[in-house]
């Protein structure tokens, strides 16, 4: 990692700790927008922590 990508360069060292393959790249987008909805971020709470 060496830091390239603006949006992450201030949270760096980052580690990968969990991973969602979905095959259609629109119901992938979805995903992504309802994780970080109100309701996507209780759901990572209370799946992930």
């Amino acid at each position: 990692m060496k830091g390239q990508v603006l949006a992450t360069r201030e949270r760096l060292p980052v580690a990968l700790e969990f991973y969602v393959a979905i095959a259609d790249k629109y119901k992938a987008f979805e995903f992504e927008k309802y994780l970080k909805s109100g309701s996507g971020r209780a759901f990572i709470k209370r799946h992930l922590s």
